[in-house]
């Protein structure tokens, strides 16, 4: 068995990382795959050469570069139930926000709680991808991913076109206490995936650690739909619900774009 060692200078999110699993997916003399998300590091445990593992991370184009190689007598991997089971706890939690924030944004008129909820399912979807597919061909997979990456942009496009509507418009300002106390939920919710992911007996390993700073991300969002619900309250101006909303609609727009690298 040996192990070697790459740095990936792109990969700063669970998404390059389910492109690299992806990508790497059928090679017969991979053991395993050890992510280190925030030190943007890969380690791969092989049989064999390592010529067409290389060859593989340099065609994603992000950055990858082999650091080292060397012999391990490393058999044995921890079993990543456990990880699947908090994993799926907080694509649960994700998901039934998307619900919560996209009907009360709705019926609030609050760009912003729309936009969060396509973070929420953002979320969902790149948690979803890998634990939806797992023992799945890799067509699957890849057929799962243009499918959410698509839908994604598809809202995310809807939502710009209603931002740009409202702003022109004489819309009725948003409803702002449902939209603070929305966020507000939304928050305790991405603090309580934060709490699970960092109660953790494997909060050290890189996915879950991937996990975590996702879901901060989330926390600042969050924040920022509950700012944007004051100044609505305190301007008499629908404008910071649509500033707050088009932020989020990039972000949103930007991992679409890393899911759909999934489906290539």
């Amino acid at each position: 068995m040996q192990k070697t060692i790459f740095e990936i200078t792109k990969m700063d999110c669970p998404s390059e990382e389910n492109l690299i699993r992806m990508k790497l997916d059928g090679i017969s003399s991979i053991a395993n795959l050890n992510f280190d998300i925030p030190n943007r590091k890969l380690t791969v445990f092989h049989n064999g050469e390592i010529q067409q593992i290389e060859q593989s991370i340099y065609e994603l184009n992000l950055g990858g570069k082999k650091v080292s190689t060397e012999d391990t007598d490393q058999t044995d991997f921890k079993d990543n139930t456990d990880q699947k089971k908090l994993l799926w706890t907080v694509l649960g939690i994700n998901f039934a926000f998307f619900v919560i924030e996209m009907t009360t944004g709705v019926l609030s008129k609050s760009m912003g709680l729309v936009a969060d909820s396509l973070d929420m399912l953002a979320d969902s979807f790149v948690y979803g991808i890998s634990l939806f597919a797992v023992g799945g061909t890799l067509v699957r997979k890849k057929r799962i991913a243009k499918i959410a990456g698509y839908f994604q942009i598809t809202l995310a496009i809807i939502g710009f076109i209603e931002v740009l509507r409202r702003f022109f418009g004489t819309e009725r300002l948003p409803d702002f206490s449902t939209m603070i106390i929305v966020s507000i939920f939304a928050l305790i919710a991405n603090g309580i995936c934060l709490y699970i992911l960092q109660k953790s007996k494997s909060k050290e390993e890189a996915h879950m650690k991937a996990s975590m700073i996702f879901t901060s991300n989330d926390v600042i969002i969050n924040l920022g739909v509950i700012t944007a619900g004051l100044l609505v309250n305190w301007l008499s101006s629908n404008k910071p619900d649509l500033i707050i909303g088009t932020i989020v609609f990039i972000l949103v727009i930007q991992g679409a774009f890393r899911i759909l690298k999934l489906s290539k």
